[in-house]
């Protein structure tokens, strides 16, 4: 009787032998997609150069589809025209208020836009230039 009593601890313990394991039947299992397109569930950082207002396109389709993160060289729209440079700026803000994302000025030459899900660090140094920047204008 303990000779079985202990059979049969050992058979719990080890489990199912080669033999019952091949009787058993299969099990079925169930694949499931992935929800996300490949190639679409990473965050880009993606440099865009700023020469003309038309420019401000592929930059605003990027920034839509949700994934990119924008920096964007205003240097030579800058340099070549300020007017169209603030038409092209405010574009990109209204898109970024949008899609509830962030812009902000990163130097004298960059911008940076991002989508909802990201947020852009603002020191306190910067929150204090801004204000004195909005106290000069008025």
């Amino acid at each position: 009787m303990a000779k079985g009593f202990f059979s049969q601890l050992r058979e719990k313990l080890s489990g199912p032998s080669y033999d019952e394991m091949e009787r058993a039947p299969e099990q079925s299992y169930v694949e499931i997609e992935n929800a996300r397109e490949e190639g679409k569930s990473k965050v880009v950082v993606r440099p865009f150069l700023l020469e003309d207002f038309e420019d401000i396109k592929p930059i605003l389709d990027s920034l839509r589809e949700g994934f990119t993160i924008a920096l964007v060289n205003i240097r030579p729209l800058k340099d070549k025209d300020i007017v169209e440079l603030k038409r092209a700026i405010n574009k990109l803000k209204k898109t970024t208020d949008a899609i509830e994302g962030q812009i902000a000025g990163f130097g004298e030459d960059y911008i940076v836009a991002t989508p909802g899900f990201a947020s852009i660090y603002r020191s306190k140094q910067t929150a204090e230039i801004k204000a004195e920047a909005k106290i000069d204008a008025e």
